[in-house]
C-alpha cells in the first residue's frame, strides 16, 4: 500500500467516499506523494512518451503555425508565448528553435510556462537554459497581452467527474473503501446541471465524464485571444463529445489498475473537445492530429530530416513519422482544437 493510499483511506474513513476528481487531484498533485510532485514521468525511462519526445517535427511545425498566426495578425511587438503543462520543456525548445529565423518573433515573445510541479519546473529550467522564462501556477495569471499558446496533453490530466445515466438523473462514480482497500462505487442518482443538455441523447446506463476545471481555463485563454488577439493550439487524445468510461492509469508504458498504487501511476481521461469549444468566447476549429501535421508539412519535413539517415536511425525516424500521423497510431486518436479571434481565418493546417 502506498503512503497516499493510506492517507486516502483515512480521509474516507473520517469523511466518507470522495469523487473521482478529488482522487485524481490527490494522486497527481499531492505535495508530498503526488505523481507529478515526485518524479519525471516522461520518456523511455518514465511512464509514457508524448509527441514532442517522439520527434522534433511535432514542436517545429506547431511553432511555425503559431508564428504564422502572429504574422497574420500584424506581428504585434509584444506577445505572450505560453505553454500549459510543458513537461520537460522539449516542445517549447523545439518551438523556439524552429521560430528563431522568423524576424522579430523572439524579440517580441514573453515566454511563459504554466506548471504546477516544482520538480518539472527544475527540468524545464535546464532544457530552456539561455531563454528568459517566467513560470505561473495558473493559466488565469498569464500576462494580459496577445497570446500564442500551446497545450499538448494538458487537459487529459485534469481531474474529471464521472456519471452514469439513471432515469432522469446521474449517479456519480465515487471512491470508497471495501475490506481495507480503495474501491469504486456510485452515489445516488441526482440532477446535474452541467449534464442537463445530455439527457435527450443518452440512454440509461450511458457513462459521461466532465472536467470541472477545463471551462475556466478555456475561458481565460479565449477571453485574451478575443480581446487582444492571438492563437491557441490544444492537442490531446479524446473526441468531440464525452461518452463512455475513459478513466485510465499508465505505469512503465503499460495500462494498470488506477486504484492499485495511488501516487505512482499517471491518471488521465479522454478530453471532451466539444465542451472545450463550448466554453470558448472566440472562434474555434477542430481536426485530427494526423490531418493537422500533414497539412503543416510533416511529411516534407520528414523527408528533409531523412537525408543521410541509414540503418536503425532511418528506421526510427520513419517509425516516429508514422506514429505521429498514422490513423491507427496517434493520427486519429489525438485531436487538435484551435482558438482564434472571431472573423479571422482559421490558422494554418485547419482550413
Amino acid at each position: 500500500m502506498t503512503p497516499l493510499a493510506r492517507l486516502l483511506l483515512q480521509r474516507i474513513e473520517a469523511s466518507g467516499p470522495i469523487s473521482l476528481a478529488d482522487y485524481m487531484a490527490d494522486c497527481l498533485l499531492h505535495p508530498l506523494h503526488g505523481y507529478y510532485a515526485t518524479r519525471d514521468p516522461f520518456g523511455a525511462q518514465g511512464d509514457f512518451i508524448t509527441a514532442p519526445e517522439i520527434s522534433q517535427m511535432f514542436g517545429e511545425l506547431l511553432g511555425l503555425c503559431l508564428a504564422q498566426g502572429w504574422l497574420d495578425q500584424g506581428a504585434p511587438s509584444a506577445f505572450t508565448l505560453a505553454e500549459l503543462g510543458p513537461g520537460r520543456g522539449t516542445l517549447m525548445a523545439d518551438v523556439l528553435r524552429a521560430t528563431a529565423k522568423v524576424p522579430g518573433f523572439h524579440a517580441a515573445a514573453n515566454i511563459c510556462l504554466v506548471e504546477a510541479s516544482a520538480s518539472l519546473r527544475a527540468v524545464q529550467r535546464k532544457t530552456l537554459a539561455g531563454y528568459r522564462v517566467t513560470w505561473y501556477d495558473r493559466t488565469e495569471d498569464l500576462p494580459q497581452a496577445p497570446l500564442l499558446l500551446l497545450a499538448n496533453e494538458f487537459f487529459d490530466a485534469l481531474p474529471i467527474r464521472q456519471f452514469s445515466r439513471e432515469g432522469a438523473g446521474w449517479a456519480e462514480t465515487m471512491i470508497g473503501a471495501r475490506e481495507g482497500v480503495l474501491a469504486f462505487g456510485r452515489g445516488a442518482a441526482v440532477a446535474v446541471a452541467a449534464l442537463a443538455h445530455r439527457l435527450q441523447e443518452t440512454p440509461p446506463g450511458t457513462v459521461v465524464e466532465i472536467c470541472p476545471a477545463a471551462p475556466a481555463i478555456i475561458d481565460a485563454i479565449s477571453a485574451r485571444i478575443s480581446a487582444q488577439g492571438g492563437l491557441a493550439l490544444v492537442i490531446d487524445y479524446g473526441g468531440w463529445i464525452s461518452q463512455g468510461d475513459t478513466f485510465q492509469a499508465l505505469r512503465a508504458h503499460q495500462f494498470c489498475d488506477p486504484m492499485a498504487a495511488p501516487g505512482e501511476a499517471d491518471l488521465t481521461a479522454h478530453v471532451d473537445f466539444e465542451a472545450l469549444a463550448r466554453a470558448a468566447v472566440c472562434a474555434h476549429a477542430y481536426t485530427t492530429q494526423g490531418a493537422l501535421l500533414t497539412a503543416l508539412g510533416l511529411h516534407q519535413r520528414a523527408a528533409q530530416l531523412a537525408r543521410g539517415l541509414t540503418g536503425t536511425a532511418a528506421d526510427a525516424h520513419q517509425a516516429a513519422t508514422r506514429r505521429l500521423t498514422a490513423p491507427e497510431e496517434m493520427g486519429n486518436l489525438f485531436k487538435a482544437l484551435a482558438l482564434f479571434p472571431q472573423g479571422a481565418p482559421p490558422p494554418a493546417g485547419f482550413a
